[in-house]
Order: structure tokens, then C-alpha cells, then sequence
């Protein structure tokens, strides 16, 4: 539990309040179907703690992707999913990065399908990233009982995927510590995903021992959030 809480306060409330204190907590609601369909639409799950909506650092994304891909319109989709501080517990991880998977995984199918030219950026901060990573995999953890996990997204459902840009990615030396299944990135997606991590941000560079971590507070100030939508906007 101590290593619970932990999680809680370096990837929840640090991040939240710094994030807060920068560019404000975006709060956006999960958007319907849109008419007529957007020419991108950007599917974005928010980091621990965060309040209902994109998060501060998934606002900060839509804006960059906005910016770079007019006059081209860009609708947002915020995955509705605890983004509780509980994620690295083994146990509840069905209850509440799965969420964000199946609610992920439905609204991508959704759009695929309803609006076949719509161009899809799938992203996530923090917990946010491991929601999207696990919502391009082609295989289930074995850590989530039979009965909770999302069925994959089909194949086709790739092409419709223009780029998945992940931020502070847990890494799995961090998941490892903390009993939560490693990320995996489906073949199908693998060409078109961008991790990016901040130097010094422990909780996605690798470090044996996550302590308090400014870094990982920071990607709408440090520059990746421009890069990150470059990225996207260039594979659309």
C-alpha cells in the first residue's frame, strides 16, 4: 500500500497541481458523435488524479495538433476512465486502467467505422499512456481476469489510426515495482507510436527508484507537447 500511495502522490498530485499551475486542468467533455465528422479527432486519456476531461497535459496536445493541422478540423475525445491513484495495484488494475482501455478501444472502433475518413491520434499522459498503449495491443495482461478484458480492436481498425503519441509512459521497471503488467504496443500500431520522456523524469526513463519527479509535471512547457503534435499531424 505504501508503494500505492506513492504512485498517488508522484503521479497524481504532483503532477496535477504543477500541470494546474501551468496550463490550467482542461476539463473536456467525452465528445458525441460529431456531424459532420471531423477531419482528426484526437482520443486522449488523462494522467492520475486528473479531474474528468483531457488533462492538463492533453489540452495542451488538442491545442498543438489544432494549431498545426488548420484548417483542418480537430474534435477530441476525453477516454472516461478513473484515472485512479490505485492503477499499480494488481488487483484493481481490471478496475481501472482496463475502463480506459475498453471505453479507449470502443470510441476508436466508433469512429472507424462512423466516420471512415476521419484521420484518429490516440495519446495519453502518465496513467493516460498506459490506458492508450494497452488499448493498441493485440493481447490481453495475464494479470486481468478473463471476464474484464476488452476484446482487441480488429485489424483494419490500424489504418483508420494516423499516430499514438504517449507522455510520461510508465516504464517498466516502474509497473514492475509496482505489481502492474508491462505496456505493450500492438505490431499494427508499433511504426506509428511515439513515447516521449523528459529527462529526469523517472517514471518513464527507467530508473530503478521513482522519487519526487518535477519532470514528469512539465511536457507542456519543455517542448515535447509541439513535438509530439508534429509528429502526429505529419502522419495524418
Amino acid at each position: 500500500m505504501e508503494m500505492v500511495n506513492r504512485i498517488a502522490g508522484i503521479a497524481g498530485a504532483t503532477v496535477l497541481g504543477a500541470v494546474s499551475a501551468v496550463v490550467g486542468v482542461g476539463v473536456t467533455p467525452a465528445a458525441s458523435a460529431q456531424q459532420p465528422c471531423p477531419d482528426v479527432e484526437v482520443v486522449f486519456a488523462r494522467g492520475t488524479s486528473e479531474a474528468p476531461g483531457v488533462g492538463g497535459v492533453g489540452q495542451a496536445f488538442v491545442d498543438a495538433v489544432r494549431a498545426q493541422a488548420a484548417p483542418r478540423t480537430v474534435g477530441v475525445y476525453a477516454v472516461n476512465y478513473p484515472a485512479g491513484s490505485n492503477f499499480g495495484d494488481r488487483e484493481l488494475f481490471a478496475g481501472t486502467v482496463i475502463d480506459g482501455v475498453r471505453d479507449a478501444g470502443n470510441r476508436v472502433l466508433a469512429v472507424s467505422e462512423e466516420c471512415p475518413d476521419t484521420r484518429i491520434v490516440l495519446g495519453g499522459f502518465s496513467q493516460g499512456a498506459v490506458v492508450s498503449g494497452f488499448t493498441t495491443s493485440d493481447t490481453v495482461p495475464s494479470s486481468v481476469p478473463a471476464a474484464a478484458a476488452p476484446t482487441p480492436l480488429p485489424p483494419e481498425v490500424a489504418d483508420h489510426v494516423a499516430a499514438v503519441v504517449l507522455f510520461g509512459t510508465p516504464s517498466e521497471a516502474f509497473m514492475r515495482r509496482f505489481g502492474a503488467p508491462e505496456i505493450t504496443i500492438g505490431p499494427l500500431y508499433a511504426d506509428k507510436t511515439l513515447k516521449l520522456c523528459a529527462q529526469g523524469d523517472t517514471i518513464c526513463d527507467g530508473a530503478p527508484d521513482a522519487g519526487p519527479n518535477v519532470a514528469h509535471a512539465f511536457y507542456p512547457v519543455n517542448g515535447m507537447i509541439n513535438e509530439g503534435a508534429t509528429y502526429a499531424v505529419g502522419r495524418l
